[in-house]
């Protein structure tokens, strides 16, 4: 799947509340780190970089790389939701803390054409630190006891998806209410239709 021919209730998504998060996110409801180019978007819509930030330096590795971590946080958030972590938890966390040793990407502020400050990489990032900024995004998650507190699953049909409930009275219910939140109220309503018919 290109980039350009995502569905557009699914393309990238990044409402989950956490960098970590958001990188679990890129699974449902298909695989969609499935090319580099993907990818790409996805770190400057996460905001690992800055946009404009040199690339092309990014090859298949990246994705083998983002994958495995992806699969490692994954199995840390779930686990810890559950009662009894899974066997696999101690692997994946040894893993996790391995990777986030790597230091992020080093910002610096420069001056652009209008003379305002933005922000850019001192040099093109490396796979190694961009991904200790998700690694370590998961340490800090899965550490703080409030944050993990307000770990949910969508509770949208057949939608794995994970945020952090931050909504007053920890009452969300879906990972996007534009779009599980919509399907939900749309069934809910052929529902009742459906019941008035009969």
């Amino acid at each position: 799947m290109a980039l350009g021919t995502a569905t557009g209730a699914y393309e990238l998504r990044f409402g989950a509340g956490r960098l970590c998060l958001d990188l679990l996110a890129t699974t449902h409801p298909d695989e969609h780190l499935d090319s580099v180019e993907v990818l790409c978007a996805w770190i400057v819509g996460a905001g690992l970089v800055p946009a404009g930030t040199p690339l092309g330096h990014a090859d298949a590795s990246w994705l083998v790389d983002f994958r495995e971590l992806r699969g490692r946080i994954g199995q840390l958030v779930r686990g810890g939701l559950h009662a009894e972590p899974w066997p696999s938890y101690d692997i994946a966390l040894g893993r996790v803390n391995d990777i986030a040793l790597a230091a992020p990407p080093a910002p610096r502020a420069v001056r652009s054409e209008d003379g305002t400050l933005v922000r850019e990489l001192d040099h093109p990032p490396e796979c190694a630190a961009l991904l200790g900024a998700v690694a370590r995004d998961a340490v800090e998650l899965l550490t703080d006891p409030v944050a993990r507190a307000g770990l949910r699953e969508c509770e949208g049909d057949n939608c794995p998806i994970v945020y952090v409930d931050t909504s007053r009275g920890r009452r969300r219910r879906w990972c996007s209410s534009e779009v599980c939140g919509n399907r939900e109220r749309v069934a809910r309503h052929r529902r009742r239709a459906a019941l008035a018919r009969a």
